[in-house]
């Protein structure tokens, strides 16, 4: 199984930008459909991004041409570019691992293996 790390979160102004990375260990995730997934207070975990073992990317609509996902198979990591920060990007970020076949990439169940999560403050 595949053991995943974030980092990369913090404290940003409004319009700001913050990259994420999600490290992962014990297999290498060129094995896996690999996402991004955020949590609010008080709200339920929602779909960020994902990207497909052949590196196709899908992304939630309120992050469409803010957020980039991309995969280093070479450093076991994938990263999270985010862009254009407002204050309803404030959560606590999660990256996901889904050993399964390329079905829905937004659909949170599918994904096996998770991480601790990062906190992503945006300040207006």
């Amino acid at each position: 199984q595949v053991q995943l790390v974030e980092s990369g979160g913090g404290l940003v102004q409004a319009g700001g930008s913050l990259r994420l990375s999600c490290a992962a260990s014990g297999r290498t995730v060129s094995n896996y459909i690999m996402g991004w997934f955020r949590q609010a207070p008080g709200k339920e975990r929602e779909f960020v991004a994902a990207n497909s073992r052949s590196g196709s990317t899908y992304y939630a609509d309120s992050v469409k041409g803010r957020f980039t996902i991309s995969r280093v198979n070479a450093k076991n990591t994938v990263y999270l570019q985010m862009n254009s920060l407002n204050v309803e990007d404030t959560a606590v970020y999660y990256c996901a691992a889904d050993s399964g076949v390329l079905r829905n990439p937004s659909e949170l169940s599918r994904y096996d293996y998770w991480g601790q999560g990062t906190q992503v403050t945006v300040s207006s």
